[in-house]
C-alpha cells in the first residue's frame, strides 16, 4: 500500500492551483527569452546564458546565428573565432569550447541534430539538467522536467513551494510533484516573468503583487520594510531633536 502524501505537498499543490491561474492572466505571453529559430540555436543559446543576462546573448545570438547554421558549422570553427564571437557573453573560452565540442558530438553521435530525451542530451559539453530542460521543453514541447534559474529558485523559497534554499536539483524534485506536468516549462517562464517584474531579488514590489494572498513570505516583508522605516524615521526625530538642542545651548 503507498503511503499517503505529505500534507505539507498537499497544501502546495493547492497553492500552486491558486498561483498557476493568476500568473497565466499576468502574462499571457510569458514564453521562452532567448531568440532561437531552431533546437540548435536554442541548445547554444542556453549554454551561452550561464552567468550572462538573456538580452546580451540575444544581442550576440544575433550575428551569430547568421554566421553559424548547422552543427558542422560549430564543431568546424577555430576556437580563437568563436571565442572572439561569444567573449561579450562572459567565460568565453569555456563556452566556445563546450559549443565546438557539443556540435562534434552532435555530428558523431547524433546525425547533425539535437537529441530528444534528457539521457541524451545531458551528456553533451556544456549541458546540465537545466540546459536539458529548456531545449526539451521550449524546442520539442516535452515537459521532463521543470527549469529551475535564480528566478525560479527565489520565487519558489518566497512562496513556500520548497524546503531548499539554492539546490536547484532538489528544488526541481519539490516542483514536479506540485506543479500540472502539462505547465512545467510554462511554469519556469511564469516565474521568471514575475521574478523580473514584481518579485525582484532586493526590492521586491509586494504591496503591489498579485500574489501576495498567497505568498507566505510577502506580509514578512512588507513588515520589515515597515519597520526600517519607522526606524529611520524614529533615528532622523532623534537627530534633528538633537540638533535643535545645540542650537538652543
Amino acid at each position: 500500500m503507498p503511503r499517503p502524501e505529505p500534507k505539507k505537498v498537499r497544501d502546495r499543490r493547492e497553492r500552486v492551483s491558486v498561483i498557476l491561474p493568476i500568473l497565466k492572466q499576468l502574462y499571457p505571453d510569458a514564453t521562452c527569452s532567448l531568440d532561437h529559430a531552431s533546437p540548435l540555436e536554442l541548445l547554444v543559446a542556453t549554454i551561452l546564458s550561464a552567468q550572462c543576462t538573456d538580452e546580451r546573448v540575444n544581442i550576440v545570438t544575433k550575428t551569430l546565428f547568421a554566421k553559424y547554421r548547422s552543427a558542422a558549422d560549430f564543431a568546424n570553427v577555430p576556437q580563437e573565432e568563436l571565442e572572439k564571437d561569444v567573449q561579450s557573453t562572459g567565460f568565453y573560452r569555456n563556452k566556445a569550447k563546450n559549443i565546438r565540442l557539443m556540435a562534434q558530438a552532435l555530428l558523431e553521435q547524433h546525425g547533425g541534430e539535437v537529441p530528444r530525451t534528457m539521457d541524451e542530451l545531458t551528456p553533451l559539453a556544456g549541458v546540465g539538467r537545466k540546459t536539458a530542460n529548456v531545449v526539451l521543453g521550449n524546442a520539442f514541447g516535452t515537459n521532463v522536467g521543470v527549469t529551475v534559474d535564480t528566478h525560479v529558485t527565489r520565487l519558489s523559497n518566497r512562496l513556500g513551494l520548497t524546503d531548499h534554499e539554492s539546490d536547484a536539483v532538489k528544488i526541481e524534485q519539490d516542483l514536479v510533484k506540485i506543479v500540472p506536468q502539462e505547465d512545467w516549462a510554462l511554469w519556469s517562464h511564469l516565474l521568471i516573468y514575475h521574478g523580473r517584474r514584481v518579485c525582484q531579488a532586493r526590492t521586491p514590489l509586494c504591496e503591489v503583487c498579485d500574489l501576495l494572498p498567497h505568498c507566505p513570505t510577502g506580509p514578512k516583508l512588507i513588515a520589515a520594510k515597515a519597520a526600517a522605516e519607522a526606524g529611520k524615521a524614529v533615528a532622523a526625530a532623534a537627530k534633528a531633536a538633537g540638533r535643535r538642542k545645540g542650537k538652543g545651548a
